[in-house]
């Protein structure tokens, strides 16, 4: 257990830690018991068999036992740690786990801060298969880089752009005399300096360009947190605050999410961060990142659509499609809310779990119920807006619901056309005995009113 030793962290549904503001995952080790060898009397918990996430700004500890249930999950905030151990290597270290030692601080109460009066030597056994020195590398990295002080600050690279740009910037007028009075080289010497300023100026050029898109990239990320919490905000304040607004506020407040929602993941899972647990994180974060698409798409959405919407949200850090279906295939293995499926027809859409094909079925009898219908059927479009989803995943539930025996389909020229299933109300003792009741008696009703 974390006890309460190390400050708790949240876990979204699919088994992933909630980052904070401007936090970034950088690396992934499984299998890593966390404890203090030295000093076995303290109160910081003996953590064995988890899941250790190192971030710009903490190192996280899940449990891989419990890791879809939000429980036991700590982590030490790396504003925490004072020392760094280098690592001896040994005889005996070649036989036992790689170890990571270094010091953290703790308050009289026994609780690790960034301030503290004691301190302890905790120890990160890696059992699993990791890289255990580009882990202390990267640990060391962000250790030194303190991403945790920059939250706060703004970039403020304007105005030395300007003055570099200002710097940059020369009269080059003609005649032989420069500005200060001086004269100008001519003749071989003068192509070649000239030459040597227009390098110069290229090169002056080319830094001011990349301070430009660092300044870019920064504001972008700054613009990321803000959506994010923007969102989390909308999110919490549609909850406590659906009685008091009317529709068109709440349409509004739909809008805003979906338009935060495609500014971008904060910390896409790579593989160079997450190493042999790459489809795995990748699948827990897809989970997290598809309820919104889900729950707009009205439970059901295409596979090439959430291929789409999450490359989009992860920026440069694009994944190929067998990343995405290899991610989608391990949902069976965790407790997450959505399922892969696949159509006889061979597409492929990922859904909720509670969500009921006989509802489905239930619309679209309703739908061919109606007397138009009745007389010249249904297409894929006509079900598709009353379903409230795309014409191709529309197709796919009317042949599902005609695999049932509740739909019977006519190809023309034209397309598909659906109509309800008659054959079901014919006896077979008697096939000319006309029914004047029922889904047969409706049918006779719709086409004798509209001759």
């Amino acid at each position: 257990m974390v006890g309460n030793c190390l400050p708790a962290v949240k876990i979204t549904g699919s088994g992933r830690p909630v980052l904070e503001p401007n936090e970034i995952e950088c690396f992934f080790l499984s299998g890593v018991d966390l404890l203090c060898e030295d000093d076995p009397s303290t109160s910081f918990p003996h953590l064995k068999s988890g899941l250790l996430i190192l971030t710009t700004h903490r190192l996280l500890w899940l449990p891989e036992s419990n890791a879809s249930g939000g429980g036991a999950a700590g982590g030490i905030p790396l504003a925490a740690v004072s020392h760094i151990f280098s690592v001896k290597k040994s005889l005996r270290s070649v036989f036992s786990s790689p170890r990571v030692r270094f010091q953290v601080s703790m308050s009289p109460e026994g609780r690790v801060a960034a301030v503290g009066s004691q301190s302890v030597v905790v120890t990160v056994v890696v059992r699993g298969k990791g890289d255990c020195d580009a882990f202390l590398a990267k640990l060391w990295e962000n250790w030194r880089a303190r991403a945790w002080e920059d939250a706060g600050s703004g970039s403020s690279n304007a105005a030395a752009t300007a003055a570099a740009a200002e710097t940059a910037t020369a009269s080059s007028s003609g005649g032989i005399y420069s500005s200060d009075g001086t004269v100008k080289m001519v003749g071989v010497s003068g192509i070649l300096r000239k030459e040597q300023e227009m390098w110069e100026s290229t090169d002056r050029s080319l830094q001011e360009a990349f301070q430009d898109l660092n300044a870019l990239m920064s504001k972008a990320k700054e613009m990321v947190m803000l959506a994010e919490k923007m969102r989390l905000k909308l999110l919490s304040g549609s909850n406590s605050q659906t009685n008091a607004t009317n529709d068109e506020e709440m349409g509004s407040k739909e809008e805003m999410q979906d338009w935060l929602l495609s500014v971008g993941i904060i910390s896409p899972v790579t593989k160079e961060s997450a190493g042999a647990l790459y489809h795995q994180q990748l699948s827990r974060q897809l989970a997290d990142f598809i309820k919104v698409p889900l729950e707009k798409a009205g439970g059901m959405i295409n596979l090439i659509d959430i291929y789409c919407l999450f490359n989009r949200a992860r920026g440069t850090e694009l994944i190929s499609p067998d990343d995405l279906l290899q991610a989608c295939s391990l949902w069976e293995k965790f407790d997450v809310p959505v399922v892969l499926r696949k159509f006889d027809s061979g597409v492929m859409v990922i859904q909720t779990k509670s969500h009921s094909d006989e509802e489905v079925f239930n619309n679209v009898k309703m739908l061919v119920m109606k007397p138009d219908a009745l007389r010249a059927g249904i297409s894929a479009s006509d079900a598709a807006r009353t379903l409230g989803v795309a014409p191709a995943m529309a197709k796919e539930h009317l042949l599902s619901a005609e695999s049932k025996g509740l739909l019977c389909r006519d190809i023309s020229p034209d397309g598909f056309r659906f109509y309800i299933n008659l054959f079901a109300e014919i006896f077979q003792d008697d096939i000319y005995l006309v029914k004047d009741r029922g889904i047969f008696g409706s049918w006779l009703q719709a086409n004798h009113n509209h001759a």
